[in-house]
């Protein structure tokens, strides 16, 4: 099987813990995991010419991930988040602004490579700026089957912002209280399966998951409700967790896999994340598999 041409468009950054700095960035962080999956995606980004976009560059080639599509700017510095991790099973997080992932510019390569994309996954976080959002917008009009990880971090969204994503997206992956903060905003927050079904129907889309932190997920694919208690582990902090299941799920679409397998294997693999610190430990598929038979998963009739 040929691999898919993957492109991660977005932020990448430094997340500051208590423990040291550590490179992060949810579009990163799933490129990291789609790569430790067998896959060879590309990350469109840019850093600053400074130490810290240095070692960024250093961090992913060391992870055997291109930056070719890396731009280096020299008015702004590389992106910088703190972490507070004092609840380990709901991450906060403050985000600086401006850096310089908020001014990617659209070049030549660049949008070559979008064109040429299979799957083209992104965020709003990284619309937060007008030059990374005129830039991200060009780019979805030209590239494949779209991928939106929603990803909200207060202040840094707007309502129209969001909607326009979810009717651009082929997909949709959030959280549970991204589902119903999105669901308030068209008065459908009800149970979780009207809000996604509202959604679905309201964007025309055919999937969307809503992951549940240690209660699992829920997958909505083409009309049809899937479901995985999750599994419980020991948790050192979520950080990447979402990008890891991310990652997980679309590389058991890839390989065709059915909704149920797809999803369990998903949450097995955000499951294992969460036991490490960080946000982009190895883990292998393996383990995930080995997690995977004690997950519970009930497809909708």
């Amino acid at each position: 099987m040929n691999q898919p041409e993957i492109i991660c468009f977005g932020e990448m950054l430094w997340d500051i813990l208590p423990t040291g700095k550590q490179a992060g960035g949810a579009p990163m962080n799933v490129a990291v995991h789609l790569k430790n999956l067998g896959l060879s995606p590309r990350m469109v980004s840019r850093i600053g010419n400074d130490e810290l976009g240095k070692e960024l560059l250093a961090f992913l080639e060391e992870k055997g991930l291109s930056t070719d599509l890396i731009q280096t700017g020299e008015t702004h510095l590389t992106g910088v988040v703190k972490a507070n991790v004092s609840n380990r099973n709901e991450v906060t997080y403050k985000i600086l602004h401006p850096v310089a992932w908020d001014y990617i510019q659209p070049e030549t390569a660049m949008i070559e490579a979008a064109e040429k994309a299979d799957i083209f996954i992104f965020g709003s976080l990284c619309a937060r700026s007008k030059a990374t959002r005129e830039t991200l917008n060009h780019l979805l009009k030209k590239t494949g089957f779209k991928v939106f990880d929603v990803n909200l971090r207060a202040p840094f969204f707007q309502q129209d912002l969001v909607e326009y994503f979810l009717k651009e997206a082929d997909m949709v992956k959030m959280n549970e209280h991204e589902l119903a903060l999105i669901a308030e905003w068209n008065n459908e927050n009800t149970d979780q399966r009207s809000s996604m079904l509202a959604l679905a129907e309201r964007f025309e889309l055919n999937t969307i998951c809503v992951t549940r932190g240690g209660d699992g997920a829920i997958l909505l694919e083409k009309g049809h409700f899937y479901e995985s208690e999750g599994y419980k582990v020991e948790v050192k902090d979520t950080i990447g967790s979402g990008d890891a299941f991310l990652a997980a799920l679309l590389n058991a679409r890839i390989q065709k896999k059915d909704p149920e397998e797809s999803l369990s294997f998903a949450c097995a693999m955000g499951s294992l994340v969460a036991t490490y610190q960080g946000a982009t430990p190895t883990v292998s598929i393996a383990e995930a598999e080995s997690l995977r038979s004690r997950l519970v998963v009930n497809p909708d009739a």
